[in-house]
């Protein structure tokens, strides 16, 4: 296992990668989320190299080693799985499959709607894929759902604010502490996060003081974390909710588009994001006809890749096993 950073079209990534001594292994893309990286994926990349897959792991656009462009406009959809399509082409491959955790579950969902002939499978894991809709821009949308529903805001919502990330800046400690104790499995379900605060209710502040590192995560592991994200701070990841709006806007092309490759779905079973993604979770395979397993691992919350290193694991090998029939 190397880490190594790789000039891609406009952007130098940072990788986390195995399997590359052999220039014939398939090519297997994991994508992070908020607020992760490439490391979050070690077992996976131990587990899938060693069954002779070339298994990469990028720090994502704005994320720890790779470049930190400026800008909301900087951040679409577009440049997210514009950046996977140039990796792809700068390891020497051909084709890839794609398998993306919270927000790069949409990155991964949508490189295999939009890049079919690149991305021959894809697997997402706690975010289902959620089709555009006409209704208008999602900001919109789930304000409205949320104010009829009376649940608060939406912490999405909060982050669309141009200065969101200087309160999780004043203290990245803290803010890391808190937000993976939070949406973790083993965390009393009365104290996990729902995603809605009260108004007037600051993010932080709605999580317990009292919030402790998951059992999964070692203090050593937690310093790489903290260290990236003190020296690169939170505007870039929060950039990528922020363009969510934009995102509606650039892909009315893709509204009908279904994603036809073979899919894999797995989510744990007390994670937070199902509260305000169930509907798509339950029409998942509406729009990813080929899903061949959706899975849902009891008690597990939403960092299920780390959680539950060993069944998700098994769960990618059986997936990129079947491929090769």
């Amino acid at each position: 296992m190397r880490t190594r950073l790789i000039k891609t079209d406009g952007l130098v990534q940072q990788v986390l990668e195995a399997g590359f001594e052999d220039p014939n292994a398939p090519l297997v893309l994991l994508i992070h989320g908020f607020p992760e990286l490439g490391i979050s994926w070690r077992a996976q990349v131990e587990a899938l190299s060693a069954a002779g897959y070339h298994v990469v792991a990028p720090d994502m656009r704005g994320y720890g080693g790779t470049d930190k462009p400026e800008g909301v406009d900087a951040c679409s959809i577009l440049h997210l799985v514009g950046d996977m399509v140039d990796l792809v082409r700068a390891l020497g491959k051909s084709s890839a499959v794609v398998v993306g955790h919270d927000w790069g579950a949409p990155v991964a969902w949508h490189c295999a709607l939009l890049r079919p002939d690149l991305f021959t499978a894809v697997a997402g894991l706690s975010v289902p894929f959620q089709p555009r809709r006409p209704q208008g821009p999602p900001t919109t949308v789930m304000a409205i759902l949320s104010e009829r529903a009376g649940l608060g805001d939406l912490y999405i919502s909060r982050f669309q604010a141009a200065d969101a990330h200087l309160t999780l800046e004043a203290d990245p400690a803290t803010t890391l502490r808190k937000l993976f104790w939070s949406y973790d499995g083993a965390t009393p379900a009365s104290k996990r996060a729902t995603g809605f605060m009260a108004r007037g209710v600051g993010l932080l502040d709605s999580i317990d003081d009292g919030a402790d590192l998951p059992p999964w995560m070692t203090p050593a592991h937690f310093a790489e974390y903290v260290e990236a994200f003190t020296a690169g701070g939170f505007d870039g990841p929060l950039n990528w909710y922020r363009a969510i709006d934009l995102n509606w806007s650039l892909t009315a092309f893709a509204q009908e588009q279904r994603i036809l490759q073979p899919a894999l779905f797995i989510v744990g079973e007390d994670d937070p994001v199902r509260h305000y993604a169930g509907s798509a979770e339950a029409g998942l395979k509406d729009w990813v006809p080929n899903l061949t397993r959706s899975v849902v691992l009891p008690s597990a919350g939403h960092w299920i890749q780390q959680e539950r290193p060993d069944e998700v694991n098994g769960l990618l090998l059986a997936f990129l096993a079947g491929l090769r029939v």
